[in-house]
């Protein structure tokens, strides 16, 4: 079905699925109920977007505040990012900490999330679509980040295209987490 390997943030996983190819292309299964809930993951996912990113931009830090705060999942269908996971839960060994990751259409990977953690990625080719899946609704007044360049990640553009909100998250150090390491 898939491989799960861990990550140096206690509950973030990258998940390596196996591609079909022949010659038709390639069929990629990215979710699958009972080999989820035997790993001890996630299986309820309220909502699933994507989005569409050209090469340089960076969306992030990302994530929403409790109760609405979710585990998510991302992949990429299209493309190429270097995708960040920033541990915000007090009292983790890895607080404040990143892991950074690869995902791209070739590779057929996706990363699995915990709830308290800060989300973002940097398009790496021409266009590159990213896939979310999270397990709660979208919810504007629990909508919440950390400013992208504030935790030492070392994104790979000097020229990178942001939002107006992305740009205006407080520093990570500057931020008060509401999560807990359990």
């Amino acid at each position: 079905m898939f491989e799960l390997k861990s990550s140096k943030i206690d509950g973030c996983f990258e998940l390596q699925s196996k591609a079909f190819k022949d010659i038709r292309g390639k069929f990629v299964k990215v979710f699958h109920e009972q080999a989820f809930a035997a790993q001890g993951l996630e299986t309820v996912f309220a909502e699933e977007y994507y989005s569409v990113s050209y090469k340089n931009v960076i969306r992030g830090l990302h994530f929403q505040l409790p109760p609405m705060d979710h585990v998510k999942m991302v992949y990429c269908v299209e493309g190429e990012v270097l995708d960040a996971v920033v541990d915000l839960r007090r009292g983790s060994p890895t607080y404040r900490q990143y892991v950074l990751f690869e995902l791209s259409s070739t590779k057929a990977n996706s990363i699995y999330i915990p709830k308290g953690m800060a989300h973002g990625f940097c398009a790496l080719s021409d266009r590159a679509i990213m896939v979310y899946k999270v397990s709660t609704v979208y919810s504007p007044e629990h909508d919440a980040g950390v400013l992208w360049n504030s935790a030492g990640i070392p994104w790979p553009t000097t020229q990178a295209i942001l939002s107006a909100r992305d740009q205006s998250f407080p520093r990570l150090e500057n931020f008060e987490s509401p999560f807990n390491y359990e």
